[in-house]
Order: structure tokens, then C-alpha cells, then sequence
């Protein structure tokens, strides 16, 4: 669950206020401290050396997790050859799959976004390069900046033993390559279902982008997106929602 600067749970109908900077949360005991993502956080990966196949399908499904889902739906509303991103969960049981139960992280579920997009336009291994480069810091265990907890896990959900191949194998090259100054810690988590999330977490980075956490967090993925890949970056997001209003 998001958490305001005194690590008080930040619920969605009550907004509060967090501050850019270092700011402290308790987690398993232990005081840790998080810095707001910027664009210079963000790098420009290697693309993967494998990659899926050509496919007749005009339409392919990934399932990711990489913190709060809200900043990861932004980031590849984004991305040209993406037609939806779905906020959601992945990892547990549809009797456990919403924002109140999760937000426990006892379910197994972690915030997901399942990406549709068209393997014709973009490669499921162009899909994990923004993944791994701007929407997360994958080197992360159980946290993504200021939220803490397995439900913000880096995982990849493939939905398919080829998408389970890509995802093993480039988490080994960029691992090789010493791309990041840790271990990659995204866990790739086959055969689990995904389920869409509330109404209210759709297109919320699109519709709030003033929004404090969304200001600090997850607008300088989308503003890296756009420096690191302007081939694939669209300026227009495509949202779950034909009624809110795009990121400026």
C-alpha cells in the first residue's frame, strides 16, 4: 500500500502529501531509505540478444510487475505498438485479487499491468527492455521506491514458455553485463492469472498527473521514456478509459 511520509498507509480516497527527497520507512525492523526516481535514474539497456520468434498473431499479451502499478500502466500507455495496459494483480487468487486484500501482502499477488500489443509493431523483448530500463529499478527486493512489501515485487508473469525463454535469458545477459550495480531480483513467475484492478487505479497517472506521488514517482519514468526511446515513445497514452484526460 502506498505509504505518506510517516509510513501511514496512503489511500487512494484520501490523499496526503509526500515529499521529494530521502524519506524513511520501516521494513522486517529495519529503517531504509529511497530517493525519487529521476530521468538520470532511468538507462538505456541493451536490447535482448533473443528474442520471440516471428508470429502470424497480430496480438500478444505480457503481465508485469515492477512496483506500483499506477506508473507502470503510464509508462506503456506510452509505448508505440501498445493498444491497452491494464492495471491489475498477478501472483494470487481472484478471491484475494483487490486493492484492500493485497495491499496485506499476504495474497501472493503482486500490482501488475497486463500490456497488450501488437508483436508486429514491438517484440516482447523490446516490452522487457523498457521494463528493465525505465518503468522499475529491478535490482530491488520487495520495494519500489517509497512502497514496501511483496505486492511490489519485480516479477515477470509470461504467459507463455517462449515469453518465460526471452525473460530467463535476458535477465542473464544484462546480469553478465554487469548492466546494473546489483543482481537483477525480478522473479519470473509462470502460470498465474492476472486480474484487472478497480476502476479508480485505470488511466490514474493520466488523469492526476499534479498528484503528488504521481509527480515525484512516475512522471520521470514516462519524461525517460521519451529521452531513452523517442522511437518508440507516443505522445498521446492509450488509456483504459476513452473519458480521462491524457498526461500533458
Amino acid at each position: 500500500m502506498k505509504r505518506d511520509v510517516t509510513g501511514r498507509p496512503l489511500r487512494s480516497w484520501r490523499p496526503l502529501l509526500l515529499i521529494a527527497g530521502a524519506l524513511a520507512l520501516t521494513a522486517a525492523g529495519a529503517a531504509a531509505q529511497w530517493l525519487p526516481f529521476t530521468t538520470e535514474t532511468a538507462r538505456a539497456l541493451p536490447a535482448p540478444t533473443a528474442d520471440e520468434p516471428a508470429s502470424p498473431a497480430s496480438s500478444e499479451v505480457a503481465v508485469l510487475a515492477g512496483g506500483c502499478f499506477w506508473g507502470v500502466q503510464g509508462v506503456f500507455q506510452h509505448v508505440e505498438g501498445v493498444t491497452r495496459a491494464v492495471s491489475g494483480y498477478a501472483g494470487g487468487t481472484r478471491d484475494t485479487a483487490d486493492y484492500e486484500t493485497v495491499s496485506r501482502g499476504r495474497t501472493g499477488h503482486a500490482e501488475s499491468v497486463e500490456v497488450t500489443f501488437d508483436p508486429h509493431r514491438i517484440s516482447y523483448g523490446r516490452i522487457l527492455q523498457i521494463y528493465f530500463s525505465v518503468a522499475h529499478d529491478p535490482t530491488e527486493i520487495n520495494r519500489q521506491g517509497p512502497d514496501v512489501g511483496s505486492q511490489y515485487r519485480s516479477a515477470i508473469f509470461p504467459t507463455s514458455a517462449a515469453q518465460a525463454a526471452v525473460a530467463k535469458a535476458y535477465i542473464a545477459q544484462l546480469d553478465q553485463a554487469h548492466a546494473f550495480n546489483a543482481a537483477i531480483a525480478t522473479k519470473i513467475e509462470p502460470d498465474r492469472t492476472f486480474y484487472p484492478a478497480e476502476d479508480y487505479h485505470q488511466d490514474f497517472l493520466s488523469r492526476n498527473p499534479t498528484y503528488p506521488y504521481i509527480a515525484i514517482n512516475d512522471l520521470p519514468k514516462v519524461a525517460a521514456l521519451k529521452r531513452l526511446f523517442p522511437d518508440l515513445y507516443r505522445d498521446q497514452p492509450v488509456l483504459v478509459s476513452a473519458s480521462a484526460a491524457p498526461t500533458n
